[in-house]
Parts: C-alpha cells; structure tokens; sequence
C-alpha cells in the first residue's frame, strides 16, 4: 500500500469545499459551546428528524438501487461498499452484519474502507485522497461486471470513492453513490445517484451526525430489502438466521414455534435433522415433507420458501 506521506497531491486537489452542503454553518447551533446540557440534547434530538425527511424524499432512488441491486446479485454478483472515514465504517458494519442475520456469504457484499480493516479503529484519513488505492482494492477483489460498487462520499468529493465509481463503471458493473450534498455541488458518475439532503451538522462539517444517521438508515433499507427479495425471509421473520450463539438459536427455535403448531421440543429436534436451517425445518413442516423431498424443492424455487410451499402443494 502506498504511503501517504510519500504522496504528492496537486495543488488543484485542495478544492475550496466551504460551498458543500456538508460544510456550512448550521445557524442553530452558533452557539453550540454556550448550551445547557438539557439544551444540546433536545437540539440533538429536534435535528435527529431531518434525517428521515432526507431518506424519504430519496426513496425512488433507492427503490431502483434495490431492484437493480437484487437483479446482480441473483446473477452470480456480489456487491461492495466503499468509502473512507465515517461513510467507509457504515459500508463495513452493514456489510459484516449481512452474514449472521441472514446467512449470506461474506463473499456477498464487503465492505471496503480507506486504509483497510487498520482503519475501522484508527483514523487513515489522508488515504481517502489516493484513488488508485480503491482501484487496486477493486482490482484485487476481482470486480467485474456482474459485480454491484456502492459508493459511500458525504460530500461527493472522496477521491478514494469518485475514482472507483469511475473505474467499476469502466468495468460494466453497477455503480450507486450515496451523498449528502446537491447534485449541483458535487457531480458523481454513477448509474444511480442517491442524495441524501441532510443539511448543515450542528457540529460544523462533522458529517458523522445526520449525515452518518442518514446513511446508516439508507443502508439497512438498502440491504434488508435485497435479502427479502433473495427469499432470505418468510413473513416478517429472518428464516436464513445464522444460529451461531445461544441467542440466535433461541430465535431461531421461536421462528419456529411462531410459524408453525409445533412446540419448543418438537422445534429443537427439527432444527437438528436441518443442521440448524430453520428455513428447511419450516418447510418440512408447512409442507409436511421429509428431509430430502424439502431440500429438493428449496432447490427447485431458488432456495425461496413461499415459493417453495406453493409447489409443495403439487407434490
């Protein structure tokens, strides 16, 4: 990896960002220093609500981002989320947390940050301005063009993000950006731009406020609707939980209960016979199948149970 402090940025890098949306001066917190405690929290709390304004007026965006996302990934892609600083940590942490909700491959979707794993716990901020190293982060993983690159730039301006959205759309894939300023401040090449309007932070450009929040919101609709659309849910319940810790095999022994008219040891002797999927163990009971006629219907609908019960219903 390149070192930073060897690299020569041009001084038409150092662009004048005081335009940003991002980095203005939010006019209710001029005085931000002089406030009670009481009165920090309750301005915290009254601007917390901007946040779901801004992902509300983008929800036509990300309602293709989900569409065009699920359409990749059930075609063999895989999807990554890049970004530096705030916007890379939020990529990392929705991504880690895919695989013990749903039990999806960590292959799936990554997450990808300026500076790497180093830079989850300690700041790499300078890398966020050497773009080649998302390419070569891109490079290494083996991008293509069934693959989906998610973007993550408050300000529209990361390098690191900007010069990735380029080359993965150089490379046939998919790009979405999510932003937080006006499409007029910041121009993103990407197929599918999602601005999240946040305003000024009360904290003058600390975009880990609303900009964070609104992200991280988008993020987790983002995600959690791809894994229904992947049939990784039935009803309101996460059928493809990864039963790795006591908790999760107690939900998944109450998914089952819950689904079904079987009792919590009828549940435990179920998920034995599945190796722990609670997905197969429903259908064997809702479809009243064995073992090998389930696996082989959930293999015929695509590993989507409420498909999977309607052809059950032919057998």
């Amino acid at each position: 990896m390149q070192n930073p402090i060897d690299h020569k940025i041009d001084l038409n890098d150092y662009l004048n960002r005081g335009n940003l949306l991002t980095e203005q001066s939010n006019l209710a917190s001029v005085d931000l220093d002089c406030l009670s405690t009481y009165e920090l929290v309750r301005l915290f709390s009254s601007e917390d609500l901007i946040p779901q304004k801004a992902v509300s007026k983008a929800i036509p965006q990300i309602i293709n981002a989900i569409d065009s996302i699920t359409k990749r990934l059930s075609n063999s892609g895989k999807m990554y989320y890049l970004g530096a600083g705030t916007s890379g940590r939020l990529g990392v942490l929705d991504a880690a947390e895919l695989p013990p909700t749903f039990c999806s491959s960590p292959e799936l979707v990554q997450g990808i940050i300026a500076g790497g794993p180093n830079a989850l716990l300690k700041s790499s901020e300078g890398l966020e301005d050497i773009g080649v190293l998302a390419i070569d982060e891109l490079s290494k993983r083996g991008f293509t063009s069934k693959d989906v690159l998610l973007g993550i730039t408050a300000g529209g301006t990361t390098p690191f993000v900007k010069h990735a959205l380029e080359y993965a759309r150089s490379c046939g894939g998919l790009t979405i950006a999510i932003s937080c300023v006006p499409l007029e401040q910041a121009k993103l090449i990407c197929d599918i731009d999602i601005r999240l309007l946040t305003g000024p932070e009360l904290l003058t450009g600390s975009t880990r406020l609303k900009a964070g929040t609104a992200t991280k919101m988008t993020l987790n609709i983002i995600s959690t609707a791809i894994m229904i659309r992947l049939g990784k849910v039935y009803r309101n319940m996460m059928i493809d939980v990864n039963a790795s810790n006591n908790k999760l095999v107690d939900r998944a022994i109450r998914i089952m209960n819950e689904l079904t008219d079987i009792d919590r040891p009828e549940a435990i002797s179920l998920l034995a016979k599945t190796n722990g999927s609670v997905k197969l163990a429903l259908l064997m009971v809702l479809g009243e199948l064995d073992l090998d006629s389930a696996k082989r219907l959930l293999i015929e609908s695509n590993d989507n149970l409420r498909i999977a019960l309607k052809l059950s219903c032919g057998t």
